[in-house]
């Protein structure tokens, strides 16, 4: 094998793939070469290694019938690996489901039987019962060519399961970020390059020796995850059976967790999902919950049912993908008891989102509409999963039902809201030998520990804390902007006494204690129009036009539909309200407020607009979420239960305490392509103590949970002030080198350096982004020198106009992409910089206008000069595969002019005029390429006759035998134009018409004209001349 060649021990091989390699081949992978590979493959596009695939399918599928043992046929088993290998006509995600479905269910053949007659029966693709009859094989520098050949990616690690490839990994040195193997192997899975090869893989690694993310096909960059192992005597075992030699590394850790042939089999059968149209696999956190409630319901309580228990799963961290993976493993796995599984939630809008979640997956559960309906579901028995919300267990219990079933599994969500009341205790009457698991997204008090120890025990957790450093949620800053509310007391408690004269002693407490809730919470028009002018100032000039959006929780209904009146009358925002109707409590539960005008005609426009509540609530969430509606306005609904990935910031003005508050601020926490925290904004004075060094917070009841639970819930604002100054310092760093940091060619020079560049360009998006921060916040912006903070505007506003400057210089794509909008709103509102445009990608050098402008704005003649070098570049690399030999030319001229500008034979002005003149022939199609008369004109005989001839060089004399080449490239073009038909491009048959007819040409021209081409030739001009043609013919 070739990894056990090592020179240099710091390479990507040496260091990271052969070490893969070598450990993988002990876990159970036999190697295979690329040649084997390939022997088996057919084509660089194909990836299956079918002779396998084929000895396996034999292997591991029989039928009976008639007490006669069969084998499938042979047609049979070549038509199971040809259906297996779905087109990628409905794209990456919907395709890689169509092959998943196949791997987990097999598909059905028909086979003749001994008495004549026909059946169908199922033959498997893997053998999931018995994994040891399985195959596992393990190669490197896996070549593909994509479907057009003009891309070639050769991932460096490759798994095959019977000759399917199930994972894909790429290594990097120990000096490169795993982040660029992550984005390599989402560069790879694109249309224009391999996804042929990922439709079928169920892990992606990107791995250096240190650092290690995995995913699965289709995985945004922000969604990659870590795995931590929590099973450490089973890794350590195998660590010291199979690393030998050497210090084990976190490489080889994450490699034997994820990829050991029995942990691959189960992430694959159990842990991986559909939602949507989105393929996700598991977090470790969520393997390791379901693999332990597996192992707790295996055990027996004290009266002799199955063991219940809670698991806290900080929200955000995919709580309820958790509960369909349970439900999917107890359905599966305990399939001979008969299990039943029930999700109780206890709201209608959870109970929607978890029935959604479900429906995206093959569980197909059964939603009561009405405890009448659950009454049916419970009886008739034939749903596997049924969800509700809990007080519909009022109704069941009322009836009498009583199913004493132990194989009952009721996942509880929430659990600390709707577990511990006397709705519970009616849910249990029904199901009173049943096993509970609840599940809970905020710590618990610690006053509901013991609550918990009489339900069950913890079985496991992951906190805020975990899922912040794990950043599977992003960290939430918090902002204290604490707005007075003036009340004139006295006359208040004037008019309460007058009031209530009438009513006993125990009738006043009683109002008192609800109106002195009503005089703290109460609003005044004054405070909600100086709380909203200041919302309106904050959003507008830092996230209107970043991407991001935010919400408003308020205390009333009537507040929150005042709050939307003022920004309307501002006019800078899109807002929308989501109330409960108006003779339902909500929020301040004591104030009714089903008679307030302001609320009633709302509730009515919004009924005429919508037609009914839940058609209201679902279309104002769907625009949110979309991104139509920049400030979401709610009392309690939302607050919980729903996601808003792009929402970046909370705003306040609400009484919310332990459990409301951690649900609240979690909708900011979610993971968001350029977001990298959540924003607290709070008008209430909540928190009035917050030391997250010291682990210290106080108010809003939190002081009520342990700290260790509510560790790093929050951040406070001024974190970001160092953060800011450490970025600065990051960024003068990249430029140590520089002797005079104000020549900006200089400048300009030393960035021609890519991995120099990258680094700039990096370090900048980073520093915007904590400039941004502190510009966005009072406090944090009060704490800075206005010295200070104008070095800062002043290094932002002359970098990035260097950035513009040596993205056209050298043509770049854009850097940060997913934080190109708040750069260029931090630039827009708060520098207020004229001049320094939005960055976009490279323009086409065909673009004579707009060109032009960009070059004007460059300074040194040798800057413009460069420009048009870089871009000419760029569009000879995509275009070359069109007419090799005519850009080859273009190539050539431009490698001539740079090297006599780099050893001083012309000027900097000649450079220029070079390049000019190089660029206006490749505009005007001009070339010093002469072709024979006969192909004059015909720019696809051309392109033909150029890779012909580059073929033929060295084979036979060109000069001599021109003309019979010319013949050769016109019929060359007259084949492609008759193939040339719609879907031709992606349909191998009539590739292999096309290799056909070009193989019986050169047949008969060897026998008519003596024109001699061995094979090995034939089949690089077909080659050559497929891959110009699939450019040219689109």
């Amino acid at each position: 094998m070739s990894y056990r060649n090592q020179s240099d021990l710091y390479s990507e091989d040496n260091i990271s793939k052969y070490p893969a390699i070598e450990l993988l081949c002990k876990l159970g992978f036999e190697y295979i070469s690329p040649e084997e590979c390939m022997a088996q493959r057919g084509s660089l596009y194909d990836v299956l290694l079918k002779d396998i695939l084929r000895k396996q399918l034999n292997a591991i599928n029989q039928f009976e019938f008639g007490g006669i043992t069969y084998k499938f046929t042979a047609d049979n088993v070549e038509k199971a690996i040809k259906d297996l290998d779905e087109p990628l006509t409905d794209g990456l995600v919907r395709t890689s489901e169509k092959i998943y479905d196949a791997l987990m269910l097999g598909k059905s053949y028909l086979e003749k039987l001994s008495d004549g007659t026909s059946k169908s029966f199922n033959l498997k693709y893997i053998d999931w019962e018995h994994p040891e009859r399985n195959v596992y094989h393990v190669t490197e520098e896996f070549s593909c060519d994509s479907w057009d050949k003009q891309k070639n990616a050769r991932p460096d690690i490759v798994l095959f399961v019977n000759g399917i490839p199930f994972a894909v990994i790429e290594c990097k040195a120990p000096t490169i970020s795993e982040d660029q193997a992550v984005e390599q192997m989402i560069r790879n899975q694109g249309k224009d390059y391999i996804p042929q090869l990922f439709k079928y893989a169920q892990i992606v690694i990107a791995a250096n020796k240190n650092s290690v993310k995995y995913a699965t096909c289709g995985t945004g960059k922000n969604f990659w995850s870590i795995w931590r192992e929590e099973d450490i005597d089973w890794q350590n075992k195998l660590i010291e059976q199979h690393v030998a030699g050497r210090k084990p590394t976190a490489q080889d850790g994450s490699l034997i967790s994820l990829l050991s042939p029995d942990r691959l089999l189960k992430l694959t059968k159990y842990f991986i999902l559909y939602d949507g149209n989105i393929k996700k696999i598991c977090r470790y956190q969520q393997f390791f919950a379901v693999e332990k409630i597996i192992k707790t319901i295996n055990t027996n309580d004290t009266a002799g049912n199955r063991q219940s228990g809670v698991i806290w799963h900080t929200q955000g961290s995919g709580k309820s993908l958790t509960m369909v993976m349970l439900a999917k493993y107890i359905l599966e796995e305990m399939y001979s008891c008969n299990p039943k599984v029930v999700i109780v939630t206890d709201r209608k809008e959870l109970d929607k989102q978890i029935a959604k979640t479900f429906a995206h997956t093959r569980l197909a559960p059964a939603r009561a509409t009405s405890g009448k309906h659950l009454i049916e579901l419970i009886n008739k028995g034939s749903a596997d999963i049924i969800t509700s919300i809990i007080n519909k267990f009022n109704t069941v219990e009322s009836s009498g039902l009583k199913n004493n079933s132990r194989d009952i599994f009721v996942l509880v969500d929430e659990s600390h809201r709707s577990n511990y009341g006397s709705l519970a205790t009616k849910m249990r009457a029904v199901f009173p030998n049943a096993c509970y698991i609840g599940f809970t997204g905020t710590p618990l008090m610690k006053s509901e520990k013991n609550t918990m120890a009489k339900f069950g025990k913890l079985i496991h957790k992951y906190t805020i804390k975990d899922g912040v450093e794990d950043k599977a949620i992003v960290p939430l800053i918090y902002e204290g902007k604490f707005v007075d509310q003036n009340v004139d007391e006295e006359n208040i408690d004037l008019w309460f006494n007058q009031v209530t004269k009438r009513l006993n002693d125990a009738q006043k407490a009683d109002l008192r204690d609800k109106w002195s809730s009503i005089k703290r919470l109460a609003s005044t028009d004054a405070r909600i129009k100086r709380i909203a002018l200041d919302i309106n100032l904050h959003f507008t000039e830092g996230y209107k036009n970043t991407g991001f959006k935010a919400m408003l929780a308020c205390n009333f209904k009537k507040d929150a539909i005042r709050y939307q009146k003022c920004f309307e009358q501002f006019g800078d925002l899109t807002t929308a309200v989501v109330i409960s109707a108006p003779d339902m409590r909500e929020g301040a539960t004591e104030v009714d407020e089903s008679n307030d005008d302001l609320v009633v005609s709302f509730w009515n426009k919004m009924m005429e607009q919508y037609g009914n509540a839940d058609d209201y609530e679902e279309t104002v969430k769907n625009k949110f979420i979309d991104g139509e509606i920049d400030i979401l306005i709610v009392c309690s609904k939302l607050l919980t239960g729903f996601d808003a990935p792009r929402t970046q910031v909370l705003y306040i003005d609400k009484e919310l305490k332990d459990h409301s508050l951690l649900q609240a601020i979690a909708r900011t926490n979610r993971l968001y392509e350029g977001k990298d925290y959540g924003l607290i904004v709070d008008y209430r004075g909540l928190i009035n103590k917050l030391d997250s060094a010291m682990e210290v917070y106080s108010g809003a009841s939190l002081e009520q949970f342990d700290s260790a639970d509510i560790k790093g819930v929050i951040v406070d604002i001024m974190a970001c002030v160092g953060r800011l100054r450490e970025s600065y310092s990051h960024l003068c760093d990249v430029f140590a080198a520089i002797k005079n940091k104000e020549d900006t060619e200089e400048i300009e020079q030393f960035l021609a350096d890519d991995e120099i560049r990258g680094k700039f360009y990096d370090a900048l998006c980073v520093f915007g982004r904590g400039l941004n921060s502190v510009m966005n916040s009072e406090k944090a912006y009060g704490t800075f020198e206005m010295s200070e903070i104008t070095k800062y505007q002043s290094a932002f506003i002359f970098y990035s106009k260097v950035r513009r400057s040596v993205k056209i210089r050298y043509a770049d794509s854009i850097d940060n992409r997913e934080y190109e909008k708040q750069m260029q709103n931090l630039l827009d509102t708060h520098l207020s910089v004229v001049g320094v445009k939005q960055i976009t990608n490279p323009v086409d050098i065909l673009n004579r206008d707009e060109l032009e402008k960009e070059l004007e704005e460059l300074g040194s003649l040798r800057s413009k000069a460069d420009a048009i070098t870089s871009h000419m570049t760029k569009s000879i690399k995509v275009h070359r595969d069109e007419n090799p030999a005519y850009y080859d030319s273009f190539s050539k001229r431009i490698k001539e002019a740079l090297e006599e500008y780099k050893n001083r034979v012309i000027s900097e002005a000649e450079y220029l005029d070079k390049m000019k003149s190089i660029m206006a022939d490749y505009r005007k199609g001009t070339t010093n390429i002469t072709y024979p008369e006969k192909i004059k004109g015909n720019v696809h005989a051309q392109a033909f006759y150029g890779v012909i001839t580059a073929v033929l060089d060295d084979k036979i004399d060109i000069n001599e035998n021109i003309d019979i080449i010319s013949d050769i490239a016109l019929e060359v073009t007259s084949i492609i134009q008759k193939h040339d038909t719609v879907d031709w491009q992606t349909n191998k048959e009539i590739h292999n018409k096309i290799a056909q007819n070009i193989d019986d040409m050169f047949y008969r021209l060897e026998k008519e004209h003596s024109f001699v081409v061995d094979f090995d030739t034939i089949d690089k001009i077909i080659e050559n001349v497929i891959t110009v043609a699939l450019r040219r013919f689109k």
